[in-house]
């Protein structure tokens, strides 16, 4: 999980720039019916992973991978967007990935003490000061809020998925699976994901080889060409949370309700672990304010046209 904000601004506008034809790999994801849900029970009560219900979806191009540092930067160059990070000078950074001077770290979140609200933290320059996107620019983007991610989808021409959209996508035709490539986490004691091993939050083992973001294209893509669709970070989607809204969604292309306790995030984090974030499980949700913003919290896209 991650901090929130109280929000205070709305979202920024971008100036209208040329997109790279080559800064987005879409995979084809078909048209089809799946089971939306935890079918194992697993889920958090107050997440609404259930009840599992049919969903139909039209066909749609989706990014094979997060949107990363290098695409990320291509758009604030084309634009001088600034970030909700940056307007607001801080966000919020685990603490055992700080690059920052001293008095740069203002505090630690109450509920979530592992995270430190770091100064001049943003997608420039994602462990604080001291670190820099140039130094990693195959690793997903961070320190982004749903209004920032809104400003890309607006320049690039593109939108953020849907919830089912991404489920659906994840899944990479298994039905009804734990996660994107079956039941099993370690399949043959292969690490298929980006997660927390070991004590959390002040012992990672780095079993899967990585303490905070990895590259995309880390770990193999899924049936449908989908890469860390489990861990790494948090994805964006369009859908307002509300824990409730699988009793009474559509069946067919469903949108979201019109309203909720922030918006929906899919997929988990580097951060995640079962002692207290069993989110990398395929039909995990959880949500956020959409000004908030981390260092553990990205977005895909879909292709509009």
């Amino acid at each position: 999980m991650m901090p929130d904000r109280h929000p205070t601004q709305a979202p920024l506008s971008t100036a209208s720039a040329p997109v790279p034809a080559s800064l987005h790999q879409d995979v084809q994801v078909p048209a089809g019916s799946f089971l939306m849900g935890d079918a194992f029970g697993e889920g958090y009560p107050t997440d609404g992973e259930g009840p599992v219900h049919p969903v139909a979806l039209d066909a749609f191009r989706i990014d094979a991978t997060a949107v990363t540092n290098r695409m990320f930067a291509a758009f604030a160059a084309a634009t001088g967007y600034r970030t909700e990070a940056e307007n607001y000078g801080t966000s919020a950074v685990f603490h055992l990935l700080v690059k920052a001077p001293e008095p740069d770290i203002l505090g630690r979140a109450d509920r979530a003490p592992w995270w430190l609200n770091v100064r001049r933290a943003d997608w420039a320059h994602p462990a604080g000061s001291l670190s820099h996107w140039e130094d990693i620019p195959d690793h997903p983007v961070v320190h982004v809020s749903h209004h920032d991610a809104l400003a890309y989808c607006a320049w690039a021409g593109r939108r953020l998925p849907t919830e089912a959209e991404w489920e659906y996508a994840a899944r990479g035709g298994l039905q009804s699976k734990r996660y994107a490539w079956g039941d099993d986490l370690t399949p043959d004691g292969e690490h298929r994901c980006n997660i927390w091993q070991g004590k959390f939050p002040t012992a990672n083992t780095q079993d899967d080889g990585h303490l905070g973001t990895a590259p995309v294209k880390s770990f193999p893509a899924n049936g449908y060409g989908l890469y860390e669709v489990a861990g790494n970070v948090w994805e964006w989607c369009k859908d307002w949370f509300l824990p409730k809204y699988y009793r009474t969604s559509p069946s067919h292309n469903p949108q979201g309700p019109n309203r909720g306790a922030g918006r929906v995030m899919r997929g988990g984090s580097y951060l995640c672990h079962d002692s207290y974030c069993n989110r990398y499980r395929v039909a995990a949700r959880t949500s956020n304010t959409p000004d908030s913003s981390s260092g553990n919290c990205g977005f895909r896209t879909i292709a509009t046209h």
